[in-house]
């Protein structure tokens, strides 16, 4: 008898067709453009190149799906891979519907709600991105130029984007929010250039720890 496949095992089988096939879409880009101009890069230079590069993302790409798969859930992480923009978008939207659902990533209701908050994000984003482009075209230079009195506020977006999110949960459970801030803090100071993935994964562990801690010393229940 042929067992039925459940909801969890599509999800994985269409996660794994689209994310290899967003990866092949990725690497047919340059490499049309070097069969369309018959310039291909030498060998020797393009491994210097990736030498120089790799290093830097390949620990960030392993701490990034160790990390944002238990908060997004199965389909949420392929989704989210697949369209990008984790951390700036994806993540605080899922984050957001799980929380005022009231319902774990890792639940059933979870993976559902955290996939069409994610799904909604990243259609949402595309409209957006492409209205902005076709209005803001003719002045966003203007705008954004040196001498324009709103570019300041252009460096500050993102800042502002995740002190608005983290301020409800920092007001909600400040006990917990202490010891990340400072590892993350203490970590930055030392270690400026640390790329951001590495310092979620950090922070974290981190919170868990010190989640784990408080609730043995009875300092949060």
């Amino acid at each position: 008898m042929k067992k039925e496949r459940t909801y969890i095992d599509k999800v994985h089988t269409w996660g794994s067709i689209w994310s290899v096939s967003a990866l092949a879409a990725l690497f047919l880009v340059p490499l049309m453009f070097s069969i369309r101009y018959n310039a291909f890069p030498q060998f020797s230079t393009l491994l210097k190149a990736l030498a120089a590069v790799v290093p830097i993302y390949w620990s960030t790409a392993i701490v990034e799906v160790i990390t944002y798969t238990p908060m997004l859930g199965a389909g949420g992480t392929y989704l989210s891979f697949v369209t990008g923009n984790i951390t700036n978008l994806k993540l605080p939207c899922a984050m957001n519907a799980l929380e005022r659902a009231e319902v774990k990533a890792s639940s059933e209701e979870g993976e559902l709600i955290s996939t069409v908050a994610i799904a909604a994000s990243a259609i949402t984003t595309t409209i957006v991105i492409a209205v902005g482009v076709l209005l803001f075209a003719p002045v966003l230079p203007h705008i954004t130029a040196d001498d324009s009195v709103v570019k300041p506020a252009f460096e500050y977006v993102i800042p502002a984007l995740f002190g608005a999110l983290g301020a409800s949960y920092f007001a909600k459970y400040w006990r917990l929010a202490i010891l990340p801030i400072l590892a993350g803090v203490v970590v930055y100071i030392f270690s400026p250039s640390m790329p951001v993935g590495t310092m979620i994964f950090i922070t974290i562990v981190v919170s868990i720890l010190g989640a784990f801690g408080m609730y043995k010393l009875k300092w949060v229940k």
